[in-house]
Order: structure tokens, then sequence, then C-alpha cells
């Protein structure tokens, strides 16, 4: 048996390319992200919604990509939209879409609980100083609860940054793919998937480290205490 060359990983050139990568799932994961808050947003307001049909599209849109794989709609969507409609799809923009849409599906139900978690006097209050409900809740509620999601976001967030390396199975050149050409260029499988491990667990970690500080910046939980 072939013992471990790690040799291999002090080369500048796979160092480079391995740090490019990072860099790029970063920029996917953060654009994913962006885009779950939007659609989480949309998706919590119309669960609270009193409009049936808004709630039904809703409720309809979190079975369906709660209880499908980020997998399988990375295929349909890459791959799909191009034989059901003709659509060009580029690889990196099918990735990021995907991923916020089914971030989303997740994050809704944090901003949702979030928000259902101020207690309803608030609302009365605010209503009670002549604030419509839209103000209401963009000036006493929201501000409220956007502290309550740090800690749920942040997990969240991080699952988006481990679901990226997803987006390697069509074709889009992140971390995980990168480490996989590289594997192919020199039979190394080991030392580069040990190398990858290390600089998800690293990026993960500064990750909750800084969801951490915000939440002590904000006293996160100090109510509790």
């Amino acid at each position: 048996m072939e013992s471990l060359d790690f040799s291999v990983l002090a080369e500048w050139e796979n160092i480079r390319l391995l740090l490019q990568a990072l860099v790029y799932t970063v920029l996917y994961t953060c654009a994913g992200f962006i885009l779950s808050l939007f659609i989480g947003l949309l998706i919590a307001f119309g669960q609270m919604s009193k409009v049936k049909a808004i709630r039904f599209i809703s409720l309809a849109y979190l079975s369906w990509f709660r209880g499908t794989p980020l997998l399988v709609q990375l295929f349909l969507l890459y791959y799909g939209l191009p034989i059901i409609f003709k659509v060009d799809t580029v690889a990196w923009i099918s990735g990021v879409i995907a991923l916020g849409m089914y971030s989303g599906s997740y994050t809704s139900q944090v901003i949702r609980g979030a928000i259902q978690s101020i207690d309803k006097g608030q609302m009365e209050a605010g209503r009670s100083l002549g604030f419509s409900y839209a103000q209401t809740m963009r000036k006493i509620i929201v501000p409220q609860a956007v502290i309550r999601m740090l800690a749920p976001l942040t997990n969240e967030f991080i699952s988006l940054t481990k679901n990226s390396s997803l987006l390697s199975t069509i074709t889009v050149v992140e971390l995980f793919r990168q480490a996989n050409i590289m594997i192919a260029d020199t039979y190394k499988t080991m030392e580069f998937l040990f190398a990858v491990a290390i600089l998800y667990y690293l990026l993960n970690n500064v990750i909750g480290y800084l969801g951490l500080m915000l939440e002590k910046r904000f006293h996160t939980g100090d109510d509790l205490r």
C-alpha cells in the first residue's frame, strides 16, 4: 500500500489553486445566502399572510424545497431548464440560485419563528402609537426579531457552506471540484481530501466565531440570564 505524501500540498501552485477555489466557495455561498434571506423573508411573511392563496403558495414552496434533496434540485435547474424550456444555463448561476432557493425554505422558518416569538404586546404598543402594521413591523418587531435570528442563521450559513460542495456535480469549480481535478492529475486522493476537509473546517469555524461575536455584540440571550 502506497504511503501518504503530503509534500504535494506544499507546492505553491497547488496551494494557490486550493485557496482560489476557497474564495469562489465563499463567494457562491454568500450569494446563495443573500438570495436565501430574500426568499426566506417572502416565504415567512407569506405564511403569516391572511390571504389563503398566499399561504398556500408559501406552504407549497416549503413542501417542495424541504422535501427534495438539494442535489436533485441542482440537476433539475441546470440540466432540466435547457431540456424543458430551451433555456441556456450557466453552471455557477444555476448553483447559486439552487443554493438560495433550497436554503430559503429553511431560512424562512428561522425568520417566521423569530418574528412570532416577539410578544404580541409589542405590536399592540406600536399600533397604539399610531404606527401602521407595516411601520410597526419595520420599526419595532423586525429589529428585535433579527437579534433572535443570529444563532440559527449562522448555523444555516455554515450548512450552506458545506452544501456548496454539491455545485461540483454541475461542473462549478469550487473547492471540492478543484480538489477532484488535482486528484485526477496527481493521484493523491487522501492528501487533497484532507486539505479540503481542513479548509472547510477552518472556514466554518470562522463563520461560527463571527456569528458568536455578533451575538455578544447585540447581547443575544441576555434576558435569559
